[in-house]
């Protein structure tokens, strides 16, 4: 299931996108706008800034603006920076895998071919960009 944080995360991110990624925005305003709590927007928002995908400037006219390019920014490493494992089971998972304490036989574990063809067939979606997430 999507978490609130990512689900938010999201929403924050394309908020920043369609509000033109020059002029930087309050987490004030994104969190009216987008109805998400504004010291939860402000936790994720900072774990977004510690992973270099947007940035903040201090002052009257300061807030959030994206650190790199939002064509360049997927959902998958959103996913991964705010909540970890994208797979459904650690024993599916790519970049977080750990044997399963209850499987006898992990090569052929129905349970596993399932979630790992689901992971499979997941992840091309996810690595869509912020930026094209406008177009679906």
């Amino acid at each position: 299931m999507l978490s609130k944080r990512v689900k938010y995360a999201l929403k924050a991110l394309l908020y920043l996108y369609k509000s033109s990624a020059e002029i930087p925005v309050s987490a004030k305003k994104i969190s009216g706008a987008e109805n998400i709590p504004y010291k939860f927007l402000e936790a994720i928002l900072n774990d977004l800034k510690l992973n270099k995908i947007v940035k903040s400037q201090r002052g009257p006219y300061g807030g959030y603006s994206f650190a790199k390019n939002p064509e360049d920014i997927t959902v998958a490493s959103i996913m991964r920076i705010i909540d970890g494992p994208i797979a459904l089971t650690t024993c599916t998972s790519e970049n977080f895998y750990e044997k399963c304490d209850t499987c006898i036989d992990e090569e052929n574990c129905q349970i596993r071919k399932l979630f790992l063809k689901l992971r499979i067939e997941m992840i091309p979606i996810l690595e869509k960009s912020i930026a094209s997430l406008n177009t679906i």
